[in-house]
């Protein structure tokens, strides 16, 4: 039987089949006739319709915050994934899945997860949280009486742990991730542009020149899009320096939530913090100058792991390779 690990996020969906890797890595996105409710498109190919769908056509994130807040989308979605990454005869065996979930998730969320997965065609489905799976992933020793501090910053959430003898012993888990620092771009240029751009476009402008704090190589930017005056297409030009002030007030709050999950911590595990620093994984972890911001608030060495897209993932995979070890850190 396949074993199944899943990052179920946001804004991308991870699977990784045991002893395959990571096989699929796709937006978490779907597209939808808006009368009939079929499906025109799943993934990547749905993502790419973003701002571009005609008035029948609407491109939909069944997943907001971290959770499902569309299950029969998400169903239909996660159905598409697994299907597409299993041959035919070993879906029918109906693998054992651990799902990643922000740890703030309710007992409501946390039902919608499973059943979608059970409905997309599961036999067993464990859900583990995405501090704990992030941990795992990076290779931090979870099962000893040490202090683990990881911060995992996805598309719709920003998870805080510190993880000791297979448990979190202090978390924050807040609604702030990526597509918060989109939507903070878009509504700037909008505001003092009068330029209306899509998601897309504010994803671009953070990656390219998005940043927590002052570098050497701030830049300028064309940026293309709709003058909301004469509702004419235009290009302005936007320096670093103006996205990293809009991205303060979404920054501060991920800065804020460390530092509340650090003075929850007890002491003893507190002094391991001191020495061994935190982890910075998740999406949200390659903004420029985020790390080296953290490391001025806190005090603390900050790693920011190589892949951190697939932290969650890879780590909820070593779950189901070493079953026996990792047991405890995963619920029904």
């Amino acid at each position: 039987m396949a074993d199944i690990a899943i990052d179920l996020g946001t804004a991308n969906t991870l699977i990784q089949v045991r002893g395959e890797g990571v096989v699929l890595n796709e937006p978490s996105v779907v597209a939808v006739d808006r009368s009939s409710r079929r499906i025109r498109a799943i993934g990547l190919e749905a993502k790419r319709m973003f701002g571009r769908t005609p008035h029948n056509t609407i491109a939909i994130r069944p997943l907001r915050d971290g959770v499902i807040a569309d299950v029969d989308l998400a169903e239909l979605m996660l159905r598409h994934f697994l299907q597409s990454v299993l041959p035919k005869g070993l879906f029918r065996a109906r693998p054992r899945v651990v799902i990643g979930v922000p740890s703030g998730i309710t007992e409501i969320e946390r039902r919608a997860v499973r059943s979608a997965a059970a409905a997309a065609g599961a036999k067993e489905v464990y859900l583990i949280s995405e501090p704990m799976a992030a941990a795992i992933g990076v290779g931090l020793p979870v099962m000893t009486p040490r202090g683990n501090m990881v911060v995992n910053i996805g598309g719709g959430t920003t998870e805080i742990g510190v993880i000791a003898l297979s448990g979190i012993v202090a978390d924050a888990s807040i609604r702030v991730g990526g597509n918060e620092l989109d939507e903070a771009i878009a509504g700037f240029v909008r505001r003092h542009h009068n330029l209306l751009i899509g998601d897309p476009t504010a994803e671009t402008i953070k990656v390219q020149i998005g940043s927590a704090s002052a570098l050497d190589d701030d830049r300028w930017m064309d940026v293309k899009g709709r003058d909301l005056v004469s509702g004419i297409p235009k290009t302005v030009q936007i320096h670093a320096l103006e996205i990293r002030e809009c991205l303060q007030e979404p920054i501060q709050s991920i800065v804020e939530a460390v530092c509340k999950a650090l003075e929850f911590t007890p002491p003893e595990l507190s002094s391991d913090i001191v020495d061994d620093g935190m982890v910075m994984t998740g999406g949200g972890a390659q903004l420029r100058g985020l790390d080296q911001l953290l490391a001025r608030e806190t005090g603390l060495p900050i790693h920011v792991d190589a892949e951190p897209l697939t932290c969650v993932v890879r780590g909820a995979g070593l779950v189901l390779e070493d079953w026996s070890t990792y047991r405890t850190v995963v619920s029904l």
